[in-house]
């Protein structure tokens, strides 16, 4: 009987590599960068094959993500200003349902001096008092809203109406006898026209029909009786005050120059409130 010669020893077989993120997938594709194997769920598309989703934020880091005119994040939809829309249009017709709605929302000097009921001087600018009044603010936000949101950026853009509101409703607090009413979002829309003077004036567009926008609004508001002229004023100045500082801020630390600006815009109102509401009731409470 011949020996035989012994046979080779058994080659163990080829791990099947799988994904780093998901050790139940088996996979063959490697991350170029890193070299790690990923499943298709994790692959990104890269200049050559694939990429895993950690080196793709790693290269991110070093590309400067794009930013509106004026410094926001760039907005592709206008949802502030949507939002700002289908908020005053819900609330007038609940206005129509109960009138107890308009009489909580309203601007009512009184109410907030002497009844603490300081959220009136924004709540106003979410009613109004006729479909009308509702049309004509409606529009204009519908018109000049979108361009200016793209231009700051959301919130740039909705602090800009609040404290165009705010702004407004401050002037009437001041100087509207304490008993008389107001509501509506004419101080908000005033502030977005000048906003949007001074955007065009610092775009080098032409602002002629701004300017005849806001002058023939003007005339309106001190001709026809029953308009509330420090809601428009007050706005007015506020918002184009307000877009001057955010459109004119420095490159450098600009983020820094636009917060101080609408802190500081916040804080002068909060403090004419406080001191009015000294004056209407002798306290300092």
């Amino acid at each position: 009987m011949t020996s035989q010669p012994p046979l080779p020893p058994e080659q163990p077989a080829e791990a099947v590599p799988t994904c780093y993120r998901h050790p139940e997938r088996e996979t063959w594709v490697r991350c170029q960068r890193c070299e790690r194997p990923i499943c298709p769920d994790c692959m990104r598309d890269a200049a050559v094959g694939f990429q895993c989703p950690e080196c793709v934020a790693e290269g991110n880091k070093g590309i400067r993500q794009a930013r509106s005119t004026f410094g926001g994040a760039v907005v592709r939809t206008p949802i502030v200003t949507w939002v700002l829309l289908g908020l005053i249009v819900v609330i007038y017709g609940i206005q129509q349902l109960t009138n107890d709605i308009t009489s909580l929302l309203m601007m009512w000097p009184n109410g907030v001096a002497r009844l603490g009921e300081y959220y009136r001087l924004i709540t106003a600018a979410f009613a109004h008092l006729g479909t009308f009044h509702l049309l004509f603010n409606a529009w204009a936000l519908f018109v000049v809203g979108p361009n200016l949101e793209r231009a700051f950026g959301h919130v740039r853009y909705l602090a800009l109406y609040l404290l165009s509101a705010l702004g407004g409703s401050v002037l009437g607090y001041w100087l509207d006898p304490l008993n008389q009413p107001s509501a509506g979002a004419s101080g908000a829309i005033f502030g977005l026209f000048g906003a949007a003077f001074v955007v065009g004036r610092k775009l080098n567009l032409d602002v002629r029909y701004l300017a005849m926008l806001i002058g023939i609004n003007l005339v309106i508001t001190f001709v026809v009786p029953g308009i509330s002229w420090t809601g428009h004023v007050g706005g007015l100045i506020t918002g184009s005050a307000l877009a001057a500082a955010l459109a004119y801020a420095p490159r450098s630390n600009r983020l820094l120059w636009q917060a101080l600006a609408l802190v500081g815009a916040l804080v002068v109102l909060v403090a004419l409130v406080a001191l009015r509401t000294t004056a209407i009731t002798g306290t300092a409470g």
